[in-house]
């Protein structure tokens, strides 16, 4: 019988010392390096977060590399962008992770994606609490937006993204992307 990975929480995670060259992330107990985005990558976060600030005001609140706790002890991730309901950002302690999956996460593709960790990912957050998984695409100039009810949608530059579930109107795709 195979020995079981030593699985790591994110109490032990937060004791590893930083060395200021590598981000990593907590992945099923498991720590994971992630890549530092490029210009291209992070400049789409900041210019989404714009976008979607005023069209969800009233929903919560919006913001750019969310940390959040999925599965309480033995993950901790960042969304690209992520936007949380009023009442559970009011409720946030700043000394405590937020648990739970962001209500809307939004995810840029990079080149070191694989098609599996973006599935995973999605399928991690919408069981969780998230009521859409956003995937955009910098080189198709497309948005997947799949819903917890799972169903999938992709959206092409001339479509315009749903924000119903929000309490907004829309988001044109070409304004993402322009």
């Amino acid at each position: 019988m195979a020995a079981l990975p030593d699985l790591i929480t994110v109490a032990q995670y937060r004791q590893l010392p930083d060395d200021g060259k590598h981000l990593y992330e907590l992945h099923h107990g498991e720590i994971v390096e992630v890549n530092r985005p490029k210009p291209g990558h992070w400049m789409l976060h900041r210019h989404v977060d714009r976008l979607l600030q005023p069209k969800l005001a009233g929903f919560g609140e919006v913001a750019v590399e969310f940390p959040f706790r999925a599965v309480a002890e033995f993950d901790l991730r960042a969304a690209d962008v992520a936007v949380l309901s009023h009442a559970r950002w009011k409720a946030i302690d700043p000394e405590v992770d937020v648990f739970g999956s962001p209500e809307l996460v939004i995810e840029v593709i990079s080149p070191s994606n694989t098609r599996g960790e973006i599935r995973e990912m999605a399928a991690l957050c919408l069981n969780h609490g998230a009521i859409e998984f956003w995937i955009l695409d910098r080189k198709r100039k497309s948005a997947t937006v799949i819903r917890k009810d799972g169903t999938t949608t992709v959206y092409g530059r001339a479509d315009r993204i749903p924000l119903t579930a929000f309490g907004s109107d829309s988001l044109a795709v070409s304004a993402i992307f322009e």
